[in-house]
């Protein structure tokens, strides 16, 4: 009786080590794997202006009356965002444009675009109360810069450049806009291949 009850004490402390190394083990790969996924920015579309290049400048009126020149030199960046009534992405990004407005509102305008009929798009800036922001609808503005897919931002620079663009579908992806104008690359992929490329070569 005893030998078993032995037995079975040392069989319980192997299956207790051997899942202390499987946990080991599978805790290393997360590592791994973390460092090898690395977080996506904008996705970039290979239409349109290119990062670096000047921003088409055009003055467009705002819904609510007044007019706004975009993509001229100024003394503030802009972030020209995209968007659509009908796209539940766009509103699910809304209050991280309310967020970013009142974080970055000294340095930065934060224009909401997009096409269609007014009185569309003034009930829906009224139901999600967006009166602060500068709206324009311009159909020339989304094919200047060939616009497929929403919600899709462009970083200017206040020279009048573009300092990033992309679809972008979470706080993460808006993020990285200001992240690659900071790091002065194209897009943090960019960067992040570049990185990732340097390490290899080490």
């Amino acid at each position: 009786m005893n030998e078993a009850l032995i037995v079975s004490n040392l069989l319980l402390w192997l299956a207790v080590l051997a899942l202390l190394v499987v946990v080991i083990a599978l805790s290393r790969q997360i590592g791994i794997l973390y460092e090898r996924v690395a977080p996506m920015g904008a996705l970039m579309m290979d239409s349109g202006p290119k990062v670096g290049e000047a921003a088409p400048v055009l003055r467009l009126p705002t819904l609510g009356g007044g007019e706004i020149e975009l993509g001229a030199a100024g003394a503030r960046s802009t972030l020209l965002f995209f968007l659509s009534p009908t796209c539940p992405v766009c509103k699910k990004l809304l209050p991280i444009l309310k967020s970013i407005k009142r974080a970055e509102g000294h340095r930065l305008d934060l224009v909401l675009a997009s096409d269609g009929e007014a009185p569309e798009h003034e009930a829906f800036r009224r139901r999600a109360e967006l009166g602060a922001f500068p709206y324009v609808l311009s159909a020339e503005l989304g094919m200047r810069y060939q616009i497929g897919k929403l919600p899709y931002a462009v970083l200017i620079d206040a020279a009048g450049h573009i300092r990033g663009k992309g679809l972008v579908n979470s706080r993460e992806q808006l993020e990285s806009l200001f992240a690659a104008q900071e790091l002065g690359v194209a897009s943090v992929q960019e960067y992040l291949d570049a990185t990732q490329y340097a390490k290899e070569r080490a």
